[in-house]
């Protein structure tokens, strides 16, 4: 198709035939997939031998062995790598990039179980929250780690009071607690400053898919939970500038999560919205019209996202081109 479109050489046709005639294919992907999980695995399996024997081996044998590890993972990472960079960098050895994220992670489980045993922080439980995520940031930014910096972003979200875990959901904390949405979107608007300003100065910029990914979330599920309060029509609106902005920032990044999930939220509030505007009309005036015109509704908008996405994908595709 690019040979008929006098997109590639002749020459070219024939290599890439050639090299297609070959059959080879590429488990990069699948083996970086069982690096992630071995990491996971590891971290998880010193979890449950501490939690499983931890009256047998003792709480010093326990730390000093995570210390010991984690010293080794830290040892073996600077040693590789190429240093601090503005720019993009990466180790020789993609294997480094696992290490440091299990060197990380078992930081997090050092510091957590000091803090949970012999309270080093005092009652300021803060601050053991603050410290491996400060950790987090530095290797995430040192080593150009994504995971790495994934997990400190969740990190400072804890810190401000934010959790994910199943119990949080379980228990609707996060829904009633009004303040804490609010925190949510102050996380989230300085998340995105963060991220406008990495950009201006050139710091990491392919980073910024990841800030903007959880302001997205954080900015749009807060203002979602307040829609449904007294003083819903500002965080509309919030929720309103919100879309408008990472719909033209994932059309120029090219993000297809960032596209799908702003459409995602922006549909849910206005359908709320919808809702709300109905509670001020005579209902019982209003009864066959609104659920005559139901079907249509979300018809039209089935339609309207097949048309958002194929038009997101052909300029993605026009600009890959180009």
């Amino acid at each position: 198709s690019l040979f008929e479109k006098n997109l590639i050489t002749d020459e070219q046709f024939k290599q890439i035939t050639a090299h297609r005639n070959l059959n080879i294919f590429s488990l990069h992907s699948e083996l970086k997939l069982f690096l992630y999980l071995s990491v996971l695995l590891f971290t998880s399996g010193i979890g449950i031998l501490i939690y499983q024997n931890i009256d047998t081996i003792g709480h010093i044998a326990i730390l000093s062995l995570l210390l010991i590890v984690t010293a080794i993972c830290f040892y073996f990472c600077f040693k590789n790598s190429v240093g601090f960079s503005y720019q993009e960098t990466q180790f020789k050895n993609s294997v480094f990039d696992y290490l440091i994220l299990a060197a990380v992670l078992l930081s997090i489980i050092f510091i957590g179980y000091l803090q949970f045993q012999y309270t080093v922080f005092g009652t300021h439980y803060g601050l053991a929250t603050l410290v491996p995520t400060t950790i987090a940031f530095f290797c995430a930014y040192y080593f150009d780690n994504k995971s790495i910096l994934s997990l400190a972003i969740t990190g400072l979200a804890a810190y401000i009071g934010l959790s994910v875990s199943p119990q949080s959901l379980l228990n609707n904390s996060f829904y009633e607690t009004t303040t804490l949405s609010y925190s949510a979107i102050i996380l989230g608007i300085a998340l995105l400053i963060w991220s406008m300003y990495s950009a201006k100065i050139n710091l990491k910029k392919h980073f910024n898919l990841i800030y903007l990914t959880f302001a997205l979330h954080l900015i749009s599920i807060s203002c979602i939970k307040n829609l449904f309060n007294s003083y819903w029509v500002l965080f509309a609106l919030l929720l309103l500038a919100s879309s408008y902005y990472f719909f033209t920032t994932s059309h120029q990044i090219k993000s297809a999560s960032l596209f799908i999930f702003t459409i995602i939220y922006a549909y849910v509030g206005i359908n709320i919205c919808l809702f709300k505007l109905v509670e001020f009309i005579n209902f019982d005036d209003f009864f066959i019209n609104f659920f005559f015109l139901v079907p249509f509704y979300f018809i039209g908008s089935i339609i309207l996202f097949i048309l958002l996405v194929k038009k997101f994908n052909k300029d993605k595709t026009n600009d890959t081109i180009r």
